[in-house]
């Protein structure tokens, strides 16, 4: 992370609230005394003349909202981005905070475009960038339309993809339930049919299994994208990782949020529609960066807590995953199992990589000769239902007497 976050921090909750910025202007404070129709309230009841005190001002304050939004080269997706946030049925006023991460189209003026019909309808428009030649990263550019954000509640939005009329108003009635939490939704793959399972995961996976399947190569289990949460927790948890082009910046804020204790929560509707596209920074980000990740949590909030478990899978996968281990976790590791007879037929998997003489050597035994808990290294989704029915025919808890890994 940059040198200047601590400083940064500190400036995401202002004490005052903020003039809109051009384009890599300061921040001015506003005054306490604001000028009419300027509050960004989150409930649907707009102050009168009569309501003007400040108790109730005060009031307002903590309801505001705002939803954040990053920008690189998204013209082409934001006038229908825009379009969908001016059609939320959120019945207060909102904020809308953009940061330009040194697009090189026109999206800063296709933003622009938006804003006499965005403040009509009572929603603020905040925006500014940097004068840098190359773009800093998703997660510079999302901290940098926090810093200069005043709502309390943050709803976070791509500029590639659409909100349904309902998010704001449905995730911000979770959040107050769920305060501490990263709220999430539902979604609809666009184009539709790209990343199946993917979608199917994100929208099919129980509330118990948002906190237990967090150790998939899927990554967070309320995906980015849908993500709604106070300021509060946010600051508390943040701010996101600046390390640029090919950090998963979602995926270590989602783990550090778990760390602090926070919950997870989605509103079982579709609330966004979620765009596929090669150009996604996503993209950039590498398998072994996020297996490293993956791994370390996994060691962290699992195996250490473990006396000893088994591996399922004596594949490819499951002796990756022993590999990876501290040689503490490995030297728990009693068995690996599996389906397959050649495997459980050699008997057992030597790690010829070690430096330790006689080279450890883990028994492969058929899945109903091994004991729990197990780290399930087979792919989700992706046998007919044959592991899902292992699994069940074992009568096993998840989360207590398994994990997914994969």
């Amino acid at each position: 992370m940059s040198s200047g976050l601590s400083e940064q921090r500190r400036d995401m909750n202002p004490p005052k609230k903020r003039l809109r910025t051009g384009d890599g202007g300061a921040e001015t404070p506003r005054g306490e005394q604001q000028e009419e129709g300027s509050a960004v309230d989150v409930v649907g009841d707009e102050l009168t003349d009569s309501q003007d005190n400040t108790e109730l001002k005060r009031s307002t304050q903590q309801r505001e909202q705002s939803i954040i939004m990053p920008v690189y080269n998204a013209s082409c997706w934001l006038d229908e981005c825009l379009q969908a946030i001016l059609q939320q049925d959120f019945t207060g006023s909102m904020e809308l905070s953009v940061y330009d991460d040194a697009s090189t189209d026109d999206s800063r003026i296709v933003v622009e475009g938006w804003r006499e019909r965005l403040e009509a309808r009572g929603i603020s428009v905040v925006t500014s960038s940097h004068n840098s030649a190359q773009p800093r990263g998703v997660g510079y550019a999302k901290n940098m339309a926090i810093s200069q954000s005043c709502g309390k509640y943050l709803c976070f939005q791509d500029a590639d993809d659409v909100m349904l009329p309902q998010r704001v108003r449905l995730q911000y009635e979770a959040s107050l339930l769920h305060p501490n939490s990263l709220i999430g939704c539902r979604v609809q793959r666009l184009p539709e049919g790209s990343t199946e399972r993917y979608t199917r995961w994100i929208n099919t996976i129980t509330q118990d299994q948002l906190i237990t399947q967090v150790f998939t190569s899927h990554g967070p289990t309320v995906v980015m994208p849908t993500w709604f949460c106070s300021r509060d927790w946010f600051l508390k948890v943040g701010p996101f990782d600046e390390g640029g082009k090919g950090v998963p910046e979602d995926l270590i804020f989602f783990y550090q949020s778990l760390r602090q204790g926070g919950g997870l929560s989605r509103v079982n509707q579709c609330l966004l529609l979620y765009r596929y596209h090669e150009n996604a920074a996503t993209h950039s980000v590498t398998e072994e960066t996020i297996w490293k990740l993956r791994v370390d949590f996994l060691q962290e909030r699992v195996l250490s807590q473990w006396e000893s478990f088994t591996i399922w899978n004596a594949g490819k996968q499951g002796r990756k995953l022993y590999r990876c281990l501290s040689l503490t976790n490995q030297k728990k590791v009693k068995a690996f199992c599996d389906v397959d007879e050649n495997k459980i037929r050699k008997g057992f998997y030597t790690y010829e990589e070690s430096k330790e003489i006689p080279k450890p050597k883990i028994p492969i035994l058929h899945y109903k000769d091994a004991s729990a808990p197990f780290i399930i290294c087979v792919k989700l989704d992706m046998t007919g239902g044959v592991l899902e029915e292992n699994l069940n025919s074992l009568q096993l808890k998840e989360g207590t007497d398994y994990y997914h890994f994969n």
